[in-house]
C-alpha cells in the first residue's frame, strides 16, 4: 500500500497534549482492568508520559521527536535516535483510527530502506504482548535480547 501522504515534522512545545493523547491511546487496553476512576487513570498516564519523555531526552541526546501526519491529520509520533551504526526507533505509535491501515508498515519500510542505504542496523524495544510484534518479525526484525517485558529487536540488511 503506497502512502504518499505520510509526512513528519519536529514536535514542538505546543504538541505536548497531542503526544500525550498518542501515548495514552497505547495504554488503553493494558489499563482497562485496573479499576481506577477517570481522574486517577489520567493522573497515572500523565505521570508515565512525562517520565518517559524525561527518560528519552536524558538518555538519547540529539534524538528526533517527530509528529507523524497523514495528509493534514496528525496521526502519531515517531522518536528516532541516529547513531553511525544504528538507527534506534525509540518509539513509534499511531492513534487508534490510524492503526492497521498500512501507515506503520510504510514508515518502518522507509526506515529500513534508509538504514540499508547507509549501512546501519535498526533496533527497537517491543513489548512481548504488542500486537505489532508479528509485523516487526515479518519485516525481518529478530529478537536480539529479552529484557523483562520487552524484546530488544534488531534488523540488519542482508546486503
Amino acid at each position: 500500500m503506497e502512502k504518499m501522504s505520510i509526512s513528519f515534522r519536529a514536535a514542538e512545545d505546543g504538541d505536548s497534549e497531542f503526544l500525550y493523547q498518542v501515548y495514552a491511546s497505547t495504554r488503553e487496553d493494558e489499563l482497562k482492568s485496573v479499576g481506577w476512576g477517570t481522574e486517577q487513570l489520567e493522573a497515572f498516564l500523565r505521570m508515565q508520559f512525562f517520565a518517559q519523555d524525561k527518560h528519552y531526552r536524558e538518555n538519547y541526546p540529539g534524538a528526533e521527536f517527530l509528529i507523524i501526519s497523514d495528509g493534514e491529520t496528525q496521526a502519531g509520533r515517531l522518536y528516532l535516535y541516529r547513531h553511525p551504526k544504528e538507527l534506534r526507533i525509540m518509539d513509534i505509535a499511531l492513534l487508534p483510527e490510524h492503526r492497521r491501515k498500512g501507515t506503520g508498515t510504510f514508515i518502518l519500510r522507509s526506515l529500513l530502506q534508509e538504514a540499508k542505504e547507509s549501512g546501519q542496523a535498526v533496533t527497537i524495544h517491543v513489548e512481548k504482548e504488542n500486537p505489532a510484534l508479528n509485523l516487526y518479525r515479518s519485516l525481518g526484525f529478530q529478537e536480539a535480547e529479552e529484557r523483562g517485558v520487552y524484546f530488544f529487536m534488531k534488523w540488519v540488511s542482508e546486503i
